[in-house]
């Protein structure tokens, strides 16, 4: 795909600012377990907290092309921003946009683009991960609001999140039309955070387990209609796949980096390992694969751009970019040898970071649910 002047400026603005201000403290960020909230800022400053969202709100106005191409330059300088950014995006920004009231919009919207506010998704409860139908949170009519009880598990920014969408039963009886979402203040009596997970991978950003006890939210927090929780969760999972494509992208290429860097420096035999064949045959190899799963979130992404349904290549781009992004990094550390076993040289983390990538946002299998379907 060719990119336009504006596309290529945007990339490499992000680019800059990524491996400048953000890869060389991202091992500290990941000690630190977050970032300063000064960091938010200064990525909304660049437009990328609401990279696709109209001028009047703050936003960037910007394409899907553009907004993965972001990503991906985020995602190669750390992994785990990408994830806070890509949530804020794909999910709170775009929620809010399709079904948001206007005042919903006016109130919210500001401080999210403005990196005021992050958003946290509080869809997975223990049993209810892939099947979103699962869910038992309950939210109960009462005067002039609803009472929300209930637990949610595996809720990306959960702790530092300032706003967060809910996904609850309001009509039991219903099913899955029985779901509503409610924009939920997480500084509200009720809104308790139980846990912050320490995961494999990601540790700056935090994930983390909730409850809701008694949450009082107003009938003016309802986002939609009450019984259209379930179409909102599934309707922002196209671009959130893209985004979380696009971040297997930018992961695999830092270390597919990092490996060549290496085997043109490393001497084995007289030579650069590089101009070994084994060697040089497997970057290669992780190069083409690298290319062409780099080629379909951009797809993907143009189909958005373009108004037409994405779903299917959204679907296609996720799992094949997260299953590549996997085999790229592991061929870094075979490439590296025993150095890519040491957090010192870079693979390692990038190796923990993406392995999420096909859990996440609808796991492979799912995807290939989602893609068997459409055939």
């Amino acid at each position: 795909m060719i990119l336009t002047e504006t596309q290529l400026a945007i990339r490499d603005a992000v680019r800059a600012f990524s491996q400048d201000r953000i890869r060389p403290q991202s091992s500290q960020f990941e000690k630190m377990g977050g970032y300063p909230p000064s960091l938010f800022e200064d990525l909304a400053e660049l437009g990328l907290l609401g990279m696709t969202a109209p001028e009047a709100f703050g936003g960037a106005c910007s394409d899907y092309i553009s907004y993965a191409l972001a990503l991906i330059e985020l995602a190669a300088a750390d992994g785990a921003l990408s994830t806070i950014v890509s949530i804020q995006n794909s999910i709170m920004v775009s929620g809010l946009l399709k079904d948001g009231t206007d005042e919903q919009k006016a109130r919210f919207l500001p401080d999210l683009i403005a990196g005021k506010c992050i958003g946290a998704f509080a869809l997975t409860e223990t049993d209810a991960g892939s099947d979103a139908s699962a869910v038992r949170t309950k939210a109960t009519k009462v005067d002039g609001g609803w009472r929300l009880d209930g637990a949610k598990q595996f809720i990306t920014s959960g702790k530092i999140a300032g706003l967060a969408m809910v996904i609850a039963v309001t009509d039991p009886a219903a099913g899955k039309k029985g779901l509503t979402a409610f924009l939920v203040p997480t500084d509200r009596p009720g809104y308790i955070v139980d846990k912050v997970e320490h995961k494999l991978g990601q540790g700056a950003s935090d994930t983390c387990a909730l409850r809701f006890e008694n949450l009082f939210v107003e009938d003016d927090l309802v986002l939609g209609s009450p019984g259209q929780g379930y179409r909102i969760a599934l309707s922002n999972l196209e671009t959130g796949r893209i985004g979380i494509a696009a971040q297997c992208i930018g992961m695999a290429r830092a270390a597919l980096e990092i490996a060549t860097a290496y085997a043109k420096d490393r001497r084995s035999m007289g030579k650069a390992i590089i101009e070994h064949q084994a060697v040089g045959f497997r970057l290669a190899d992780l190069a083409t694969r690298l290319e062409a799963a780099h080629q379909l979130v951009l797809s993907a992404a143009a189909l958005r751009d373009a108004g037409q349904p994405a779903l299917t290549q959204a679907s296609m781009a996720k799992v094949f970019a997260s299953e590549t992004a996997e085999a790229v990094v592991s061929g870094a550390i075979q490439t590296l040898g025993g150095y890519g076993y040491l957090e010192e040289f870079g693979v390692a983390k990038i190796y923990r970071d993406v392995r999420v990538c096909q859990i996440y946002e609808g796991t492979s299998d799912i995807q290939r649910m989602v893609i068997a379907r459409s055939l």
